[in-house]
């Protein structure tokens, strides 16, 4: 009886087969560690490059636009809006009019078809986030976005980690402030630097944030 159960064609075929089977799979698999398991889109300093060049130092900072304007439903809704290009032409169909750098948005209002903003704060869909209920409760939007009315290109400065979400729900004293200023910029630096908490009224309602599970995964 032969010592050898298969035939010599088989010494070939194994690393054909390694190749062009496990290849694949282990490529998917690197892939998808990369994409999940790992921060390199979630991460503090992510700045993508948009579509349109635009800058929130000019419109929030310089010019004192209130975030409202753009974000018309982080008051009242989970999400913060993303503003539709109509929003872009209210001003820009005299502003600017004929500028290269809005020609994505002069053909994005041509062809109806919305301009395709690349998302910053990007959470996972296994955590729930409402927009709504902390701005009402008086947190600002610098506590989690930073100085926005300093940036030219958006980017992420804060980690947006479980953890630094708890610190806050734990003792959020330090970033409520007056609902009326949730959109004022500079209020939470000036108080990390002189160690005051931001003006609030007396009869204002004290928030709970929930520290259980069920406040953030549902």
């Amino acid at each position: 009886m032969s010592r050898f159960f298969f035939p010599k064609w088989a010494n070939k075929a194994l690393p054909i087969g390694v190749l062009f089977g496990l290849g694949p799979f282990g490529t998917a698999v690197a892939g998808g560690l990369w994409y999940y398991g790992t921060d390199k889109h979630l991460s503090v300093g992510y700045a993508p490059k948009q579509p349109v060049p635009f800058s929130h130092k000019l419109h929030a900072g310089d010019m004192g636009m209130d975030c409202r304007y753009c974000h018309s439903t982080v008051e009242k809704a989970a999400f913060a809006a993303v503003p539709p290009t109509q929003t872009c032409m209210n001003c820009h169909t005299a502003i600017r009019a004929t500028s290269e750098k809005l020609e994505a948005v002069r053909k994005s209002w041509v062809d109806d078809k919305p301009i395709e903003w690349v998302k910053v704060h990007n959470l996972p869909d296994y955590a729930y986030f409402d927009h709504s209920a902390h701005l009402n409760a008086g947190v600002g939007c610098e506590s989690c976005h930073g100085r926005i009315d300093q940036m030219a290109v958006v980017q992420q400065k804060q980690p947006l980690s479980m953890g630094w979400c708890l610190e806050c729900h734990r003792d959020p004293s330090q970033h409520l402030r007056d609902p009326k200023d949730v959109t004022k910029m500079g209020l939470l630096e000036e108080s990390q630097k002189t160690g005051k908490p931001m003006s609030r009224p007396a009869d204002a309602p004290k928030p709970i944030p929930p520290q259980h599970c069920s406040g953030c995964h549902r």
